[in-house]
């Protein structure tokens, strides 16, 4: 009689991913969409009040579940502009994520941050350029990218848009924000209000970095 085999089926990591704005998830949705080879599953999450405290709650359930990994997104330009309107005496909100931060760190290791500033729209410049500048809101930020992307529209339309979507617009130059990202370093809380951006640290983690 012939020994039936067991099939071990391996079950694929899943990231979670919390955010604070659509186009995030978006560019995740797109990324997933289109790198079909990428044995993950990519769920982003969007708390349902989006201040500093609620997003640190959130990362620290979904951190405690079955997630492989968890992404906290930050674009650092809503937080210093909040921080910078706080009454004198009261704790700011960079305060504020600076000591989640530390608190995630040293307690949830399945945690990554990546940390923008000012938005995610600086991630999308360094496909093309290599800066350090500090765009001091998403706006300007936004700006610069039409230099690049003159068409460039906050949408989920434009965003999603079958095959010309925001990831394909982007793709070919990705090795090269990549590296430039990479060389911005990484958040420095001596120094919380430079240019930063931290997009290389999802690409170069142990599921992906094999495929970029």
């Amino acid at each position: 009689m012939r020994k039936s085999r067991k099939i071990i089926s391996q079950v694929p990591p899943t990231f979670a991913f919390v955010v604070d704005g659509e186009t995030e998830i978006w560019y995740l949705q797109m990324l997933k969409r289109n790198e079909r080879q990428l044995r993950l599953n990519i769920e982003p999450k969007i708390p349902q009040r989006k201040s500093i405290e609620e997003q640190f709650k959130l990362v620290v359930d979904l951190s405690e579940s079955e997630y492989s990994k968890v992404f906290w997104l930050i674009d650092l330009d809503t937080i210093i502009k909040e921080s910078r309107e706080t009454p004198k005496g009261k704790k700011t909100p960079l305060k504020f994520f600076i000591e989640f931060r530390k608190t995630i760190k040293r307690e949830y290791k399945n945690v990554i941050f990546i940390i923008n500033n000012p938005c995610l729209e600086f991630w999308f410049i360094l496909h093309f350029e290599k800066t350090s500048k500090l765009f001091d809101t998403c706006a300007k930020a936004e700006n610069e990218l039409k230099k690049y992307l003159k068409d460039y529209e906050k949408t989920q339309k434009y965003f999603t848009k079958q095959d010309n979507d925001i990831y394909i617009k982007l793709k070919r130059f990705l090795k090269t924000a990549i590296n430039n990202s990479e060389s911005l370093g990484q958040f420095d809380v001596d120094e919380p209000t430079k240019a930063i951006c931290e997009m290389n640290l999802l690409f170069q983690t142990d599921e992906l970095r094999k495929y970029f």
